[in-house]
């Protein structure tokens, strides 16, 4: 099984959701890990988007990127800027890949507006991710 790390700077949203829809559509066929670089807690709306599409992540944490040194990756994903600067070199990994997505916890607004945007992301990710590993790398 093929292990992949995706990386973002709270590993609070575009990285949770981002392993929970991995999982959820080749869990079969990767091990995937989340971390950031400066770790928070996993947005509440992130837990409940993904809930919206039947995957829970309700269990998950948020964790630091050194949880993981040493450790071998088949790829690392990262998902925001901030954290394709600042991501570490993982020995043994083979390919790593980056796409920027808008931070949905940056949002203002009402809950629904808040919740829209975590969608509107979740949904990107998704469609990038049903293209994984791309034939390039």
């Amino acid at each position: 099984m093929q292990r992949v790390l995706i990386l973002c700077t709270g590993n609070s949203a575009r990285s949770q959701m981002a392993e929970g829809l991995l999982t959820h559509l080749n869990g079969d066929r990767f091990e995937v890990r989340s971390a950031g670089t400066k770790p928070g807690s996993v947005r509440p709306e992130a837990i409940a988007v993904l809930q919206e599409i039947g995957i829970d992540i309700s269990g998950n944490r948020s964790k630091h990127v050194d949880e993981f040194a040493g450790e071998q990756f088949d790829y690392v994903l990262t998902v925001c800027d901030n954290a394709k600067e600042s991501c570490p070199l993982y020995p043994g990994h083979a390919n790593r890949l980056h796409h920027s997505f808008e931070d949905p916890a940056a949002v203002q607004g009402s809950e629904q507006e808040r919740l829209a945007a975590f969608r509107r992301v979740r949904d990107q990710i998704k469609a990038w991710l049903l293209n994984f590993p791309p034939e390039s790398a």
